[in-house]
């Protein structure tokens, strides 16, 4: 049988041969083309994922120094930045960029460039309201006159406010960077080019300057959708070339890779091939074939009989080999497979188990837990975290990460796959849904498990910390507001004002502050008691707040005392919400015994002034102005001028 089996491959090859060499004019080209455009896009994935991987290395880099930066003056910020000179290694140049996008810091030291106003760059805005790392568009340096992109990490204070960023420069004509990829020359004479999401050339090299403008200036489709995200192999007619295209995205910094490849070069091999070696190649593999066919013959039957009984022990038909033959050989293989056999059945039968102690202790858990392999896959869940997300008993990786509040991720994601490479822990806590979509807040800790000389795999907790998220959050609540009207109690009422101080100093935006107090209030807790006072506070907030825009802050002060700052606000605007605030406080009564109360508002007004340096000063003049509302003849608006005039709605000083 096996002599018939030889033969019949044999006949099979030679006529597949045959076939091969028949219509290889006809077919070579489209197989050598389809080999190449695999092995193109392969080239390119792997060219853009070592980008990605430089890109995150420096960007680790940049992380890692902002880390080390405290608050300090410019010159302890220089003084650090000079300290860690092996950024160099990664960057053309460091700079250090406050939060008001000047530059205060640089490494190597470049004239002109301390004291550049970057707020203007295309970059700042965007780091300034994202707290996410960021590669710039290319643009020219004012101070190095070099075309460069800069990587970004922003800074924040230790309350969470942004406090500028730290770049790294990447120089597009000269910098090692660019320069790395200009030194790669792929098989078959191709070539990559690097653009922007926007079309921007960022790297071309010279071979390609001018296919780069022809594919710009044709803009066909193939390319459109490379911008916009597409990946994938096309072919391009370049200058009356026909070029196999290449298409990579680089996400972290939104750049498009182009590995081009002229078609010439594909083809050129195969017909120099088939021009030399058309009756060698024919000849040699006859001739092979027919050795191969009596060499196999004899011998392989021995090793066949081998391989038969190797797969029956493999399926469980048979417990150990049992050849006969007289090959010495064979019979050494045979003896040691079946000791090793037996060795891998006892070992097999020890780690079931030690398998099944495990996954008792693990099911057994209060606690969600998990294992992943050492590429981050996982392989086992828990019979708690199961039931803590509502999953069947058998569920996947993708299963897990679905569950994953949508932002939180790509957060989620990205330090996951940071932990993988660096073989660190993974600590975070992030938000989950579980089967019945309601949001859970969780902490997942996993780490490296490592066997005596290498780790084995990745073991993780998930803790349901949702309660405790909750009761943080009121926590935060209460600390600032009133519990009585639930208006913004004095400690958060000032916070604000002295944030919209800030922003006043900073940018000169108008703003205004009210306070006033209750007129005849004590009537009202005299005689019906501090529950009826209660209930007239809670009904004065309510039309209060119905009088006051989204972005307005109400507070009580305390007792019958209120404020509203007003952001970004006229002072005739101001005016006439006072005004309302008056008439409505004017309409607002409680009743008991038959008897109603009414209260008035004595209110004062003040704006933002030019060498306000603490809120004190500004409440100052808002009180001192209500306190003339009150001595002037109550249920009025006084508002604090530089001068003294009188209007006939309002009193003013």
């Amino acid at each position: 049988m096996q002599g018939r089996l030889l033969v019949g491959l044999v006949a099979t090859w030679l006529v597949i041969i045959g076939l091969l060499l028949g219509v290889a004019w006809g077919i070579g080209q489209t197989l050598v083309r389809d080999a190449n455009v695999t092995h193109l896009g392969y080239q390119a994935e792997m060219l853009s994922r070592a980008l990605q991987d430089r890109i995150d290395q420096r960007f680790n880099a940049l992380s890692r120094f902002t880390d080390q930066l405290a608050e300090g003056t410019d010159a302890e910020i220089a003084g650090r930045l000079k300290g860690n000179r092996s950024l160099l290694a990664d960057f053309e140049g460091v700079v250090i960029i406050d939060a008001d996008g000047v530059v205060i810091a640089d490494l190597p030291e470049v004239a002109g460039r301390i004291g550049l106003e970057t707020s203007s760059r295309e970059f700042f805005p965007m780091m300034r309201h994202s707290p996410w790392p960021l590669v710039s568009r290319p643009f020219m340096g004012r101070a190095s006159l070099q075309p460069l992109v800069m990587m970004l990490v922003p800074r924040f204070t230790v309350d969470g406010e942004f406090d500028g960023m730290v770049g790294g420069l990447l120089n597009l004509a000269h910098g090692q960077f660019f320069r790395s990829i200009a030194s790669q020359t792929f098989q078959h004479q191709g070539h990559v080019a690097i653009f922007t999401a926007e079309g921007e050339p960022i790297f071309v090299p010279d071979s390609l300057t001018g296919h780069v403008k022809t594919l710009q200036r044709l803009n066909p489709e193939d390319f459109q959708l490379a911008l916009d995200g597409w990946q994938g192999e096309t072919r391009h007619e370049l200058d009356g070339e026909s070029m196999l295209v290449a298409y990579r995205q680089v996400w972290q910094a939104d750049w498009v890779v182009a590995l081009m490849m002229p078609r010439r070069s594909v083809i050129a091999p195969l017909h120099a091939f088939l021009e030399r070696l058309w009756w060698t190649w024919l000849v040699a593999a006859l001739l092979m074939l027919l050795v191969t066919r009596w060499w196999v013959g004899r011998q392989l039957t021995p090793l066949h009989r081998l391989e038969q009984q190797i797969a029956e022990i493999g399926s469980g038909a048979r417990q150990q080999l049992a050849l006969s033959t007289s090959l010495r050989e064979l019979i050494q293989v045979s003896d040691a497979f079946n000791h090793l056999e037996y060795e891998r059945s006892e070992a097999l039968y020890r780690l079931r188990e030690r398998e099944a102690f495990l996954n008792a202790i693990l099911g057994s858990t209060p606690t969600g837990m998990f294992v992943a392999d050492l590429k981050g896959d996982v392989t086992y869940l828990n019979d708690a975290l199961l039931a803590m997300l509502g999953l069947g008993s058998v569920a996947s990786t993708d299963d897990l990460w679905q569950h994953i509040h949508e932002d939180d991720l790509e957060d989620a994601r990205d330090l996951w796959r940071h932990a993988l490479r660096q073989g660190s822990d993974f600590l975070r806590q992030l938000r989950m849904r579980d089967s019945d979509g309601e949001v859970l807040w969780v902490e997942v800790h996993a780490s490296l498990v490592r066997g005596s000389d290498k780790p084995l795999g990745i073991v993780g907790t998930v803790k349901d910390i949702t309660e405790r998220r909750h009761q943080e959050a009121l926590r935060r609540w209460e600390a600032e507001h009133d519990p009585l009207t639930g208006l913004l109690n004095r400690r958060g009422f000032e916070r604000r004002l002295e944030e919209a101080l800030a922003d006043f100093t900073k940018t000169g935006t108008p703003s205004a502050l009210i306070l006033f107090d209750l007129d005849h209030f004590k009537p009202v807790n005299d005689e019906g008691g501090h529950a009826l006072g209660d209930e007239l506070l809670r009904r004065v907030s309510q039309v209060v707040a119905w009088e006051t825009r989204g972005s307005d802050h109400l507070g009580r002060q305390g007792g019958d005392e209120f404020g509203l700052l007003l952001p970004s606000c006229t002072q005739e605007h101001a005016e006439r919400i006072a005004e309302s605030l008056r008439d409505a406080v004017a309409r607002v009564s409680v009743s008991q015994a038959e008897k109603e109360y009414f209260v008035t508002a004595s209110i004062g007004l003040t704006q933002f002034m030019d060498g306000d340096d603490s809120i004190a000063t500004v409440l100052a003049r808002a009180d001192a102005a209500s306190y003339a509302a009150k001595h002037g003849g109550r249920n009025a608006v006084v508002v604090h001028r530089d001068r003294v005039e009188r209007g006939a709605d309002s009193s003013v000083f």
